[in-house]
C-alpha cells in the first residue's frame, strides 16, 4: 500500500549501525511485547478537528501543500488568528473516552497513541507549561482530554502511548516574530540567540517530563516535527531519554526519522514496505482509515477489505500497523471509522491467532501468493481470493520444507475446521469447505511436527 505522498511526510534518516546503550537490554525486552501487539491506533485530535482542515500544517505559510485546493482562510494572518481562536470553540461534549477504549479494543487494536500536542502547540492535557490547553481559563472544556483516554485505555488493558510535536508554533520560544513568514522551524537561528532557544528546549523538557510521569505508566513516546531536535534545533535528546524514562525504565521512545539511539522503532508513512524495503529493526506501518490523520468532513474512507489486507501485508512482513482514526470536534467517531472498526474486530476475532504474538518467517524474498506467520509449531497462511472470484474448493501450497514430518493437520481460522490434505513431493493440495470465507481470504493454520524453519514457501 502505496498512498499519495504529502508535504508534512519527513525523509527518513539513514540507517546507522546499530549501538549499544545503558538502556539496550530493556528496550529490546519491551520491543518484543510491542512486536507482539501488532495492530495499534492513533488518534490525531485537536483544534484542527474543529476547523476540519488537514492538522495544523495550514499555519506553516511555506507548506503551501497545505492550503490545496483551497485554503481555510484566504488571508494567511486571518488564517493564523482564526486558526489560534478556536481554543474558544474546541468543546467536545460527546466525549466519552470509555466508549473509545471499548470499541478500540473490540477492534482488535492492542495498543494507543494519543496526540497529546500538534505542531499548532494547543496542549489536550492540563499542562502547566502553557495556558495555550485544554482547561485554560479560555477553553470551555475543563476536562484533561489525554488523563480520561490513557484512564480508559488502561482499565481495558491496552497499551498506551503519547504523540508529541516536538515543534511549537503557538510558542513565543519558536515562533518569536508575529510579522516574519513563517515555515516548520523555529523563525529565529538557535546559535545565534541561544538564550531563546535554551528556554524553549526547557519548555520541551518539563512538558514531556509532565506527560511521561503524571499519568501513569506509559509504554511509547512517539515525538514528531523531525526536523527538529538535532542541529541545528538541538533538544539535548540524551537528557529528555533520561528524565521519561524516570518512572518507565522501559520506555519506548521514537524520535521519528531522526535514526539513532532515540528512535527504537522506525515508522514508515502512508507506506507498507516492498520486500526488499522491510527495516533491519523493528517497524510499524501508519496508515489512516481515511485519507487523513485527523478528521476532515469531506475524507475518503478506505474499505474494511482494504485494511484487513494492509494487516496481514504487514505483518506477514515481520511488522506492526497503526491506524489513523480522527475523532470529531464533539468528541465523537464518524461512523465511517466505527463501521470499518467494527468489520476489522470481526475479522481478528475470527482469524486474529494468525496475527497476535507471530513472527515472520526467516525466509521473505520476493512476492508469494500465499503470505504466512509463524508462531511455535504453528504456521499460518492467508490467501487472497480476487474479488472478482469464488472461493475455490483446492488449493496449491508448495515447498513447505522442514526437517523430519512436515505437517500433522490443517485447520481454518475462522471456523476451526480440519482440512483434508495430500503430499506428493513436498507439494500439498489442500481440500477446503465448499463455503465463502470472510472477506474473501483464506486463513489456515498449519501445525507440523517439529519447531524448525520453513526454508521457502511458494506457489
Amino acid at each position: 500500500m502505496h498512498e499519495k505522498i504529502r508535504g508534512d511526510i519527513e525523509e527518513v534518516a539513514p540507517s546507522k549501525e546499530l549501538k549499544t546503550y545503558p538502556e539496550t537490554e530493556l528496550i529490546n525486552k519491551k520491543l518484543q511485547w510491542f512486536e507482539d501487539q501488532k495492530i495499534g491506533v492513533i488518534f490525531h485530535w485537536g483544534l484542527y478537528a474543529e476547523a476540519g482542515i488537514v492538522e495544523s500544517w495550514q499555519l506553516s505559510e511555506k507548506d503551501e501543500w497545505a492550503r490545496e485546493p483551497k485554503a481555510w482562510r484566504d488571508d494567511i494572518k486571518t488564517l493564523q488568528r482564526d486558526y489560534w481562536n478556536l481554543i474558544d470553540d474546541f468543546n467536545p461534549t460527546h466525549f466519552n473516552p470509555t466508549a473509545w477504549a471499548k470499541m478500540c479494543k473490540g477492534a482488535g487494536f492492542r495498543y494507543m497513541i494519543f496526540t497529546t500536542k500538534h505542531h499548532d502547540g494547543f496542549h489536550m492535557w492540563n499542562t502547566v507549561q502553557s495556558d495555550y490547553k485544554i482547561c485554560s481559563h479560555r477553553s470551555p472544556c475543563k476536562v484533561d482530554l489525554y488523563k480520561e483516554v490513557v484512564d480508559a485505555f488502561c482499565n481495558e488493558g491496552l497499551g498506551i502511548g503519547a504523540y508529541y510535536s516536538k515543534a511549537d508554533w503557538h510558542s513565543p520560544l519558536y515562533w518569536s516574530k508575529p510579522d516574519t513568514i513563517k515555515d516548520r522551524r523555529a523563525d529565529y537561528s538557535p546559535t545565534e540567540n541561544p538564550e531563546l532557544w535554551d528556554k524553549y528546549v526547557q519548555y520541551v523538557h518539563n512538558e514531556l517530563e509532565e506527560i511521561t510521569q503524571n499519568y501513569g505508566s506509559i509504554d511509547i513516546l512517539w515525538l514528531d516535527a523531525g526536523w527538529c531536535g538535532k542541529d541545528p534545533e538541538d533538544l539535548r535528546m540524551d537528557e529528555i531519554a533520561e528524565k521519561v524514562r524516570k518512572t518507565n525504565k522501559d520506555l519506548l521512545m521514537v524520535d521519528r526519522m531522526m535514526g539513532g539511539r532515540h528512535e527504537n522503532y522506525v515508522t514508515p508513512e502512508r507506506k507498507i514496505p516492498s520486500y526488499d524495503e522491510i527495516p533491519k529493526q523493528t517497524w510499524e506501518s501508519n496508515i489512516p482509515l481515511g485519507n487523513d490523520w485527523g478528521y476532515v468532513p469531506t475524507d475518503v474512507y478506505k474499505s474494511s477489505r482494504e485494511i484487513i489486507l494492509a494487516i496481514i501485508d504487514v505483518v506477514t512482513k515481520g511488522g506492526n500497523i497503526i491506524l489513523g482514526v480522527g475523532p470529531k470536534p464533539d468528541g465523537t467517531f464518524t461512523e465511517e471509522s466505527k463501521s470499518m472498526m467494527a468489520e476489522i474486530g470481526k475479522w481478528v476475532s475470527l482469524c486474529g491467532e494468525g496475527i497476535y504474538e507471530t513472527r515472520a518467517l526467516t525466509d521473505l524474498a520476493g512476492d508469494r501468493t500465499w503470505k504466512m506467520t509463524r508462531k511455535g509449531d504453528c504456521y499460518y497462511g492467508f490467501y487472497i481470493i480476487s474479488e472478482e472470484a469464488s472461493s475455490p474448493t483446492s488449493l496449491m501450497i508448495d515447498h513447505i520444507e522442514v526437517e523430519g514430518k512436515i505437517i500433522k493437520n490443517v485447520a481454518t481460522l475462522d471456523h476451526q475446521e480440519l482440512v483434508n490434505f495430500e503430499e506428493e513431493k513436498g507439494a500439498y493440495q489442500l481440500m477446503l469447505p465448499e463455503r465463502e470465507f470472510p472477506w474473501s481470504i483464506i486463513a489456515l493454520k498449519f501445525e507440523v511436527a517439529q519447531d524448525k524453519d520453513i526454508l521457502s514457501v511458494e506457489q
